[in-house]
């Protein structure tokens, strides 16, 4: 489990497809990565395999291409890092799991200030999550919901988000890994039965 506060931007170092699955190489600044271990990589929960001075390969399996962005990633393309939560962590952020959702597309930014009002296109899949003051995750960033409207939902990336993470280069047309608010999936699930 995560909580959605990037810890590292990395790169992916070496991209080798195989039957069923890929297995990425990214370079990395963390020192003390065990195999075994989770890392959330632009969202994406994936299991380290491999373990070197600068750099963790982790294996996406043929579902995971099917549900992120990661069947386009490119040798040199960076990506969000976040380390899993340990018991007695704060939460600076909001559950995040590293299940993705879908994908969706960054339509427009406008600048606020310092800070880039982005609206994201998403599936209808992920829309009736949206919740106004909500949070999502966006390349495994937790962000604030604003203005849901019509497939779509606007938030705000202030300059530190923007400086230590990918959405700070994000363009519109960019497709970005999207997770729900997992508490509202368990909810839909949970009250389903009594909704008429």
């Amino acid at each position: 489990m995560f909580s959605g506060i990037v810890e590292a931007v990395g790169r992916i170092q070496e991209i080798e497809a195989a039957a069923g699955s890929t297995r990425l190489r990214v370079a990395a600044p963390f020192s003390s990565l065990s195999l075994g271990e989770s890392v959330c990589v632009s969202g994406v929960c994936l299991t380290v395999v491999f373990v070197s001075a600068d750099s963790f390969d982790v294996e996406v399996s043929a579902e995971t291409l099917r549900r992120s962005r990661f069947a386009t990633l490119q040798t040199g393309d960076p990506v969000n890092l976040e380390r899993s939560l340990r018991l007695g962590d704060r939460l600076s952020g909001h559950l995040v799991f590293g299940h993705v959702d879908g994908v969706g597309r960054l339509a427009s930014v406008t600048l606020e200030g310092d800070s880039r009002l982005c609206r994201f296109e998403v599936p209808d899949s992920i829309t009736r999550y949206l919740v106004e003051k909500g949070s999502i995750a966006v390349d495994g960033v937790s962000l604030t919901v604003f203005h849901c409207e019509n497939g779509s939902f606007s938030s705000s990336i202030i300059p530190h988000t923007a400086n230590v993470t990918t959405l700070g280069n994000l363009r519109p047309g960019d497709r970005v890994n999207l997770e729900s608010d997992m508490i509202a999936r368990y909810v839909e699930q949970l009250s389903s039965p009594y909704v008429k």
